[in-house]
């Protein structure tokens, strides 16, 4: 290992906890002229000072705790919020039950087939769709296709 041995010294708590006190003190003497009560001046040019002016002197009603509305009597009870959540877990377990792997089969697929080939029409023709009637039509695109100009 290459790394300088003045990494790995160990200091001594001596100076840290001089240099936090000296941290606090300070913090506690500039906190002190920090004064979060008293009122911000107004500039009397601005558009706003009548408006502030007018609103400081207004006297506000303060909300009270006799003022939250009490507790709807249609709402839960709590033990009722307990045994809804319970219901919630017994659906999702039995979902996923139903709906686990292996669960379900295919059966009469012959109705499926029937539909959709009535659906796309009497011009269906498996035989058009053939392996050979595609690699023609991409050979057909191949040869439409231009190659993009070289960078420059």
């Amino acid at each position: 290992m290459n790394a300088p041995l003045r990494l790995f010294v160990k200091l001594s708590a001596r100076p840290l906890g001089r240099g936090a006190a000296a941290c606090v003190c300070l913090g506690a003497l500039l906190a002190g002229c920090a004064t979060p009560f008293a009122e911000a001046p107004v500039d009397p040019a601005s558009p706003v000072a009548q408006d502030v002016a007018r609103m400081v002197r207004e006297a506000r009603e303060e909300p009270t705790f006799a003022s939250i509305p009490p507790i709807p009597a249609a709402d839960r009870k709590t033990g009722d919020w307990g045994k809804a959540a319970d219901q919630l877990e017994l659906a999702g377990a039995r979902l996923e039950q139903e709906t686990a792997a292996n669960t379900w089969t295919l059966n009469d697929t012959s109705r499926f087939v029937a539909r959709a080939r009535s659906e796309a029409g009497p011009d269906f023709d498996a035989a058009a769709s053939s392996a050979a009637a595609t690699e023609a039509f991409a050979r057909e695109l191949r040869e439409r296709a231009t190659p993009p100009p070289p960078p420059r």
